[in-house]
């Protein structure tokens, strides 16, 4: 059974008296990565809250290393655990190198202040997003792209083994989003990471995950390598959508390719007359 750092045991989340994720069980697998895919709404979001301590279940726990997460302090979580939200927030005129350095704050104590061993952080962690030619510029001067490789270089100088991104891709174009996916494969392969992102494109998901959790109504219906569990049933299952799934040309992974508008249409036809018809090949 492969080593998890982190995993959900029954959890269970809510938003008011609205449950958004229901007694839900995740073991996330050290040393890969997981991209959690589903339809809108589906709790993708809420449950990568959860996972980075900032969401309180209402039941179950999420552990990590073994413990109970909620028992731990901030800095004993920030020193194993960096998450990067949808949209993240800086002041305006923030160089880069200053949000990098950011990244060392939980090993800072009343008695360690900054050291060699943080400016050595803060400049891997550059070298390794390709931002030291651009370390002086503000943040709110770069291309999409750059800025998300600057927050990414603010997560790695953190120095934690289990890094959380939700959304990383979103509002990128496909060249950027295509080259901060390598920069997280590069992470896992290079630096012995463990990542758990959340995706809305599941090609890309099968492309660079090595575990795919697709998420239904607050509840996990599947998970696994991507070959093992994506085919036209779950697309059609999870997103409503009919779709064909072929062997990518380029790397032999799952490819999702929707229905033309006509197939689509008499799919929709075919569900509605007989529940059993639930995908198309």
């Amino acid at each position: 059974m492969t080593d998890a750092l982190l995993r959900a045991d029954m959890v269970t989340l809510a938003y008011d008296d609205r449950a958004v994720v229901r007694d839900l069980d995740l073991v996330v697998p050290r040393g890969q990565i997981t991209a959690v895919v589903g339809a809108n709404g589906c709790g993708k979001s809420t449950l990568l809250r959860a996972l980075a301590r900032l969401m309180k279940p209402r039941g179950g726990s999420v552990l990590l290393d073994g413990h109970s997460i909620a028992q731990l302090s901030t800095k004993q979580v920030a020193k194993r655990l960096g998450i990067l939200p949808q949209s993240p927030l800086a002041p305006d005129g923030l160089a880069v190198e200053d949000l990098v350095a950011r990244g060392r704050y939980p090993h800072q104590t009343l008695f360690r202040h900054w050291s060699a061993a943080d400016e050595a952080a803060v400049e891997h962690a550059l070298e390794a997003t390709r931002m030291t030619e651009l370390r002086t510029r503000p943040l709110d001067e770069l291309s999409g792209g750059q800025r998300q490789r600057a927050w990414i270089a603010m997560t790695l100088a953190q120095e934690t083994e289990i890094v959380l991104l939700d959304e990383p891709t979103t509002f990128l174009d496909l060249a950027h989003q295509v080259e901060i996916l390598d920069l997280l494969a590069d992470l896992v392969i290079d630096h012995a990471r463990t990542v758990v992102m959340v995706l809305h494109d599941i090609n890309q998901a099968c492309r660079y995950a090595d575990h795919v959790v697709a998420m239904r109504d607050g509840q996990i219906h599947a998970a696994g390598p991507p070959h093992a569990i994506v085919d036209a049933t779950l697309v059609q299952d999870v997103f409503g959508l009919p779709a064909r799934v072929i062997d990518d040309p380029e790397t032999g992974t799952p490819l999702c390719l929707p229905a033309a508008r006509e197939r689509r249409s008499t799919a929709c036809l075919v569900n509605a007359g007989d529940p059993a018809e639930r995908s198309v090949s």
